[in-house]
């Protein structure tokens, strides 16, 4: 059995996690893919193209993905590779203190190009990327003609 997991599931958006795919067979092939939908509804997703090591596992933080959105070793480059999949779109998270971000991780056995519905994932996790803090305060800021929002820590 193939699992995903994200360490720690839930986070503050700045905070670096560690992803990690166990349970597959030592040198294969796979796509791991990261996808949101956010506020709008629009769909963002990257993806990355592993070989598993010996033990049948993949760390993008240790192994180099071969292409996809992104080539190399970056731990957290399903997170920053994050395309719309309709143009001119950016990811843009309006409120901040009230929800996260909800990103869905999936293994695909092979080179998955596209997001056919019908193909099922090997495994998959689900990631929350908070913007604000445990306790953080928002303070909203009018003065004059300044406009903004103060973040206090508790």
């Amino acid at each position: 059995m193939v699992e995903v997991t994200v360490t720690p599931q839930s986070s503050v958006a700045d905070r670096a996690v560690q992803i990690r795919v166990r349970g597959l067979s030592p040198s294969q092939l796979v796509t791991l893919r990261a996808w949101l939908k956010d506020e709008q509804g629009e769909c963002f997703q990257s993806r990355a193209f592993f070989r598993a090591d010996g033990a049948g596992e993949v760390d993008p933080g240790l192994h180099a993905a071969l292409g996809g959105s992104y080539s190399g070793v970056w731990p957290m480059g399903l997170f920053w590779f994050l395309q719309p999949d309709t143009l001119f779109r950016r990811l843009v998270k309006r409120d901040v203190a009230g929800s996260p971000f909800r990103v869905r991780l999936e293994v695909f056995d092979g080179l998955c190009l596209g997001a056919d519905p019908r193909e099922q994932p090997l495994g998959s996790c689900e990631a929350e990327r908070w913007y604000v803090g445990p306790g953080v305060q928002r303070v909203p800021v009018r003065e004059g003609r300044v406009r903004g929002a103060l973040f206090l820590p508790p």
